[in-house]
């Protein structure tokens, strides 16, 4: 195996071929972006369960890599969990201003630190240009 290899690695943490708990970590040799972090409400036969999250271990154990985390929409099945990973995490959040409004009030009912929320802006696909440059940012060789 060839060591010198450059790639990207998707961890889909929740949500593929589900409704909910969506979290996708992306990841290189020397860093990550998490996509969403959301929750999923039980079924029935989760009895006594409030709440599903994904394995937040995961991200946690890569804290030292990750730049950043990108919310697509303030549903909660995109950012419910996102309480239980910032109270062991600090980095930036990039969403819409809608989407880091209602992400501001769970987080200040959850932790005690001030989060670093970054509006991006959805004029002039805007938005596009702050992902593709983050995702550029963070994976550059």
């Amino acid at each position: 195996m060839n060591q010198n290899k450059k790639g990207l690695t998707f961890y889909p943490l929740g949500g593929l071929g589900e409704i909910g708990m969506n979290c996708m970590l992306l990841e290189t040799e020397k860093s990550a972006v998490l996509i969403d972090c959301g929750l999923m409400f039980p079924d029935d036969f989760h009895y006594g369960v409030d709440v599903v999250i994904p394995r937040l271990d995961f991200v946690l154990e890569k804290k030292s890599k990750l730049q950043g985390i990108i919310l697509t929409h303030g549903h909660e099945d995109h950012i419910g969990a996102l309480p239980w990973l910032m109270s062991g995490l600090q980095v930036p959040v990039y969403s819409s201003a809608f989407t880091l409004g209602l992400v501001e009030n769970k987080l200040k009912e959850a932790t005690e630190q001030t989060p670093d929320l970054r509006v991006v802006q959805p004029s002039e696909r805007e938005w596009d240009r702050h992902i593709l440059l983050l995702i550029i940012f963070t994976f550059r060789a």
